[in-house]
């Protein structure tokens, strides 16, 4: 294959990608709020909690991704609803209003925290707003959502519900360029810990990191990762991103949203505190 011919695109979702489980929480009573929905994981994870037919609040600051979102749940045919709430998640009122819009719409028991950004730059050329941005999306709003949540779910009937963080293979160790993500990527696993240390056992805390996975984020940062090393988009995915994986495909953002949904199910009630790594094999071989 060559450069020219290298596919970069996302894949578009379909009713089959979603994992569907029993559980007495995943009903149309039950709200889901995820941020970042307007697109990627945040899109695939909306769609799939509607899919086992939760109602599901997305916050974004993109109300046309967030119509897409609506759109894609449409073309599913999945038995939830979905509800887009366009949100500046570095706004701590806008923060608010979209939890308490959640539950306007019914027990606010599950809340997925995967809004993201990156930038790529050393760390003497970071700019700072750049990086107090990243932070304030990835770091700072998910405390802020879980702050705003954590009473809601509390006041459920048996006070059972999950928050979930994404972090990454970059919230386990670290690679050059990158360090605002990876500071947030570390930063969410504490709170998720956090969480877990003040959930009662019945509110838990979990992170979920996964390897590359095929986003338009992803697309923006292998293009941006081969202007900064002067190597081609090819050469970034196989060399750099897959070059120590053991599986050799990047993730789906499907693929991703069913450890959420797997996470939140009863089925996991167990993952407390944890974080929920699907990495290829990034973190634990070497050569």
């Amino acid at each position: 294959m060559t450069d020219s011919e290298f596919d970069l695109s996302a894949p578009e979702l379909t009713a089959t990608d979603f994992l569907v489980l029993d559980d007495p929480h995943f009903t149309a009573d039950t709200v889901a709020l995820v941020t970042g929905a307007a697109s990627g994981i945040g899109r695939a994870t909306a769609v799939a909690l509607a899919a086992n037919g939760l109602t599901v609040v997305g916050a974004d600051v993109d109300a046309d991704g967030l119509d897409g979102t609506a759109d894609v749940a449409a073309d599913c045919g999945v038995p939830g609803t979905f509800h887009g709430v366009e949100t500046d998640l570095a706004d701590d009122e806008d923060v608010e209003a979209v939890v308490d819009a959640a539950a306007e719409e019914g027990d606010v028991r599950f809340v997925a925290n995967i809004a993201g950004m990156q930038h790529i730059a050393s760390i003497p050329e970071f700019p700072m707003e750049k990086y107090d941005l990243l932070l304030d999306v990835m770091l700072r709003a998910p405390f802020k959502v879980a702050q705003a949540a954590m009473p809601h779910i509390r006041e459920t009937d048996d006070g059972v519900g999950a928050i979930a963080n994404m972090s990454s293979v970059h919230g386990h160790y670290a690679t050059k360029d990158k360090p605002a993500y990876i500071t947030a990527k570390h930063g969410v696993r504490g709170l998720s810990h956090s969480i877990a240390a003040e959930g009662e056992g019945t509110l838990r805390g979990f992170s979920v990191s996964v390897g590359y996975v095929l986003t338009p984020l992803m697309v923006d940062q292998i293009e941006d990762t081969a202007e900064e090393r002067g190597i081609s988009e090819r050469e970034v995915v196989e060399d750099v991103m897959l070059g120590q994986a053991r599986t050799k495909e990047m993730m789906t953002p499907a693929e991703v949203a069913n450890l959420f949904v797997f996470g939140f199910s009863n089925h996991a009630k167990h993952l407390n505190g944890a974080d929920l790594l699907f990495d290829g094999g990034y973190t634990h071989t070497y050569e």
